[in-house]
C-alpha cells in the first residue's frame, strides 16, 4: 500500500511539473498574460507533495535500518549537481582507532581513504569591529600623530557598511519587514528597535539618492526608452485598509541592438496617476518613447509650439495592443481573435531571431519580413472587421 501511494505521488508531481512547465514557457516564451499566480501556487504544491514523498522515503528507511549502506558504502546520487567550486572548503579528518580492534596491533599502512562531501551552512552572525588610533607625540615638536578615521556611513554611528547594506537588501529585496528583522536579529541576541533600523535606512536613503540621481540622468539621455507604471498597495494608517500608488519606471537598455551603453532602470513613486507625474519622470527625455496607451504620456508626444518637434516619438508597444486580442481569444475562444494573434506571434518569433544584430541589420530584416507581416495582418483585421459587429469586444480589441 506505501508503494502503491508512493508512485500515485510521484506520478502526480510528474504531472504538475509538465504542467508548470507549460506555464513558464507561456510566461517566459513569449509575450503573453502574466502567470505569475498560478506557477506561484503549483510551485507550493509540488514543494508539498515532494516534501511527502521525501518523509514517506525516510520513514520506509528507518524501518529497516541494517539494510542502509554507511556514508563510504554508498553510491553517489544519480544526476547529483557539484557544488560549487567558489565555496569555502573545510577539511574535517576522522582518525582511526590507535588500536586494532580485533589484535590490538598498533602498526597501519593506509591503503587510502574515503572523501565524501556534505554541504553545510553557516548561519551569519554578528561581530564587533574595533577601530584602534594609537596617537604619536613627535619628541622635536610635541605635534599629535594619529591615523585618521575611516569614512563611516553614519558619522560617530556604530553600524558597519556591510551591516547596513544587509538590513536595505533585506527590506527591499527580500521583502524583510524592519520589525520581522529586529526579531531575526533578537533571536541571535542583539537587540535592535525597529526604530534603530528606521534610522538608519533613511540615512541610507539620504546617502544613496545622489547615486540614483546620476542613474536617473543616465536613463534619461537614452535615444530609446521604456517606461511604465504598475499599482502598488500602500498602508493607510486610520482607515484599516491600503490604498493604492503607482511606481514609475524607466527603462534603458540598449543590448538587443548592440548598443555600447550600460542598462539602467530608474523609479519613481507617487501616490496617484496623474499625468503629472509622467512629466516628471519623462520631462528631459528625449528620443523615442516605448510606452503604452496611457493619456498622460500624451502631451510628451505633442509638437512644441516653437520648434513643432515632439519631445518624444511614441513607439506604441506590441504587447498592450495584443493584450485585448488575448482577452477576447481566451473568454470566447474565437477562431478570428486566434487568427489575429497567430500573426502577431509570427511578428514576435521574427524580433526574437534578430535580437542582439546590428541596427542597420534589424532594419534590413524588418523590411524583408515584418512589412509583409504587417500588411497580411492589417488585411486579416480589416477582413474582420467587415465581418463582426463594431460594438463587439473583438471589434473595439483591433
Amino acid at each position: 500500500a506505501l508503494q502503491a501511494e508512493l508512485y500515485a505521488k510521484t506520478l502526480m508531481i510528474e504531472k504538475l511539473k509538465a504542467q508548470l512547465a507549460v506555464l513558464r514557457r507561456a510566461r517566459f516564451g513569449r509575450s503573453s498574460e502574466k502567470l505569475d499566480h498560478d506557477i506561484q501556487q503549483l510551485e507550493l504544491l509540488i514543494g508539498d507533495l515532494e516534501e511527502g514523498e521525501a518523509e514517506s522515503q525516510a520513514r520506509t528507511a528507518a524501518a529497516a535500518p541494517s539494510s542502509r549502506p554507511t556514508a563510504s558504502e554508498a553510491p553517489a546520487a544519480k544526476g547529483r549537481r557539484p557544488l560549487p567550486e567558489h565555496l569555502p572548503r573545510e577539511v574535517v579528518r576522522h582518525e582511526a582507532p590507535c588500536a586494532c580492534p580485533e589484535c590490538g596491533g598498533t602498526v597501519f599502512s593506509q591503503i587510502g581513504e574515503d572523501e565524501p562531501v556534505m554541504l553545510e551552512y553557516v548561519p551569519s552572525h554578528f561581530k564587533v569591529l574595533k577601530h584602534v588610533r594609537p596617537k604619536l607625540s613627535c619628541r622635536a615638536c610635541e605635534t599629535i600623530v594619529q591615523a585618521p578615521m575611516p569614512s563611516l556611513p553614519i558619522e560617530r554611528g556604530r553600524p558597519g557598511p556591510k551591516l547596513l547594506a544587509h538590513v536595505v537588501v533585506a527590506k527591499y529585496l527580500d521583502h524583510l519587514p524592519l520589525y520581522r528583522q529586529s526579531e531575526i536579529y533578537a533571536r541571535s541576541g542583539l537587540e535592535l528597535d525597529r526604530s534603530t533600523l528606521a534610522d538608519w535606512v533613511g540615512q541610507m536613503s539620504f546617502l544613496l539618492t545622489p547615486l540614483a540621481e546620476v542613474i536617473g540622468r543616465h536613463a534619461r539621455a537614452g535615444p530609446a526608452i521604456h517606461a511604465d507604471d504598475t499599482p502598488v498597495p500602500v498602508l493607510d494608517p486610520g482607515r484599516g485598509r491600503t490604498k493604492t500608488g503607482r511606481l514609475w519606471t524607466l527603462v534603458r537598455d540598449e543590448r538587443p541592438w548592440g548598443g555600447p551603453a550600460p542598462p539602467a532602470a530608474f523609479y519613481l513613486y507617487s501616490p496617484d496617476r496623474r499625468g503629472e507625474h509622467a512629466e516628471t519622470l519623462l520631462g528631459t527625455c528625449r528620443g523615442h518613447l516605448h510606452a503604452d496607451g496611457y493619456a498622460g504620456f500624451g502631451s510628451l508626444y505633442a509638437p512644441d509650439p516653437k520648434t513643432q518637434v515632439p519631445r518624444l516619438v511614441e513607439v506604441a508597444c506590441w504587447a498592450h495592443a495584443r493584450r485585448k486580442v488575448y482577452e477576447v481569444h481566451a473568454a470566447t475562444g474565437s477562431a478570428a481573435a486566434q487568427a489575429i494573434l497567430a500573426g502577431m506571434a509570427a511578428l514576435f518569433e521574427m524580433e526574437a531571431d534578430i535580437r542582439g544584430r546590428s541596427p542597420a541589420a534589424r532594419v534590413a530584416v524588418r523590411q524583408t519580413r515584418s512589412v509583409p507581416l504587417l500588411a497580411d495582418l492589417a488585411a486579416l483585421m480589416d477582413q474582420t472587421l467587415a465581418r463582426i459587429s463594431g460594438k463587439s469586444s473583438l471589434a473595439q480589441a483591433i
